[in-house]
């Protein structure tokens, strides 16, 4: 495969990333690790200077699909999730579970015991137990382009983006219960609108307000990266154990979340073939 064609697969990679962190409930590390890049992603950004030429060879083409992503699906996958919410979520079930196979190629003749289960189980669970809560969005607040207001954004990028390194965990989700999804959501498209519009003003205001949140997912981003890169050093085989509970748990906790409601066989059907072109766009990526 060409560096062409390895470019063009990373975007779509980046692209399943950013679908992921755009949809409460859906973990972009999860994706991560379901298309067999998280080791390298990790890698990357623990390295960003030290080895720039190789780690910005894959994280730039992977940014670019994250911000395509975010820029022209959300609303399709808004759509999508209110029409179509069975279906959708069974596809994004396929798209976890995929990776399976590749993720046990890692712990594979390497034995199975207490030190392996414990972190398999306490993750399983507590991807389980998260789902079971009742779900509360916070209240939503009001961006504000002054002091008190540009420090709580740099702080909730810095926790956001922790949560979206972290396989299972949905920094979506976390942002919708501080009180933040809706309004960031809101601050994108109106950013798209001006821009459209050629509004200086309305896009120098945006930015006020988005830099530093983008200043604080990156800080997040790079100082969970240390850490993961650090337990991976030491207790890398137990690291996986924890991230396939996480990934044998995330469905079961997207499939809880999911609206019924809607429930015919004919969404059934089409959930199941959703899930299993998910399942093998998923290890097909894995392979790639």
């Amino acid at each position: 495969m060409n560096k062409k064609n390895n470019a063009l697969i990373d975007v779509i990679r980046g692209m399943v990333i950013g679908i992921a962190n755009i949809i409460p409930g859906v973990s972009g590390g999860t994706m991560m690790v379901s298309m067999g890049i998280y080791d390298q992603l990790i890698y990357s950004i623990t390295h960003l200077f030290s080895d720039w030429k190789k780690v910005w060879r894959f994280l730039l083409p992977i940014g670019i699909g994250i911000v395509l992503a975010i820029l022209l699906l959300s609303k399709l996958f808004e759509f999508l999730l209110g029409a179509y919410p069975i279906p959708t979520n069974l596809g994004f079930c396929g798209l976890i579970l995929g990776s399976l196979p590749f993720i046990f190629q890692n712990v594979k003749h390497k034995g199975f015991g207490l030190k392996d289960f414990i972190p398999f189980i306490v993750f399983f669970l507590l991807i389980i137990g998260f789902s079971l809560l009742e779900e509360k969005s916070g209240a939503d607040v009001l961006l504000k382009l002054d002091l008190p207001g540009i420090l709580m954004l740099f702080v909730v990028g810095v926790i956001t983006a922790a949560t979206m390194v972290i396989p299972g965990v949905s920094g979506s989700m976390l942002l919708m219960l501080m009180g933040y999804y809706e309004p960031i959501l809101s601050t994108i498209s109106n950013a798209i609108d001006a821009l459209i519009h050629f509004d200086i003003a309305q896009l120098m205001y945006i930015a006020g307000l988005m830099v530093p949140f983008a200043l604080g997912v990156a800080v997040g981003t790079f100082g969970i990266a240390k850490i993961i890169e650090w337990i991976f050093s030491r207790w890398k085989t137990q690291a996986y154990w924890a991230i396939i509970g996480l990934i044998i748990a995330s469905p079961i906790a997207i499939l809880v979340k999911t609206d019924w409601a809607g429930f015919s066989i004919i969404q059934l059907v089409i959930g199941i073939l959703c899930f299993g072109a998910g399942a093998l766009a998923a290890y097909r990526l894995s392979e790639l």
